[in-house]
């Protein structure tokens, strides 16, 4: 991805925002995350996602990695996981992603928490998969009924 840079914004009015094009304002990530205001607000109540900065007029500041982690929650959300799950897993990968470097066996507990997470989802897709089908089976049995029942135009 190209880098960003660091003009500053300004609003219709021609004014300084005090956002630079490495922040985003909630609405861009709304829309990039396809989230509302609320949700991120509640991720963000909940410490799931705090924006990375303020603007000079109080306005939350997101960032790609912001949006990145908002994303997963936003993926993990449909597969049933709770908040303080998609929170353990967060914690795991930004502890995996520092910089600093991790101890092997820190590591590995901390690979292994992502694996768990990794085979509990993959479980729950398995299983959205057998009520897709049903789904589809059911919806396949009503246009059946309705053609069998649907008047043939006479010739």
């Amino acid at each position: 991805m190209g880098q960003r840079r660091m003009r500053s914004r300004q609003d219709e009015k021609g004014q300084d925002t005090g956002v630079d094009d490495r922040h985003m304002q909630i609405g861009e990530v709304a829309a990039r995350t396809e989230l509302s205001l609320r949700t991120i607000r509640h991720y963000e109540e909940t410490g799931l996602v705090i924006p990375s900065a303020r603007s000079q007029g109080g306005f939350r500041l997101y960032t790609e990695t912001d949006v990145a982690r908002l994303m997963v929650i936003r993926r993990m959300k449909p597969l049933g996981f709770p908040l303080d799950q998609m929170r353990d897993l967060l914690d795991a990968t930004d502890r995996l992603d520092r910089d600093d470097p991790l101890g092997a066996a820190e590591r590995e507990v901390l690979l292994g928490r992502v694996r768990a997470y990794e085979q509990a989802a993959a479980e729950q897709v398995d299983k959205l998969r057998v009520q897709l089908a049903r789904a589809e089976d059911f919806a396949a049995t009503l246009r059946a009924r309705l053609d069998q029942n649907t008047p043939v135009a006479p010739s």
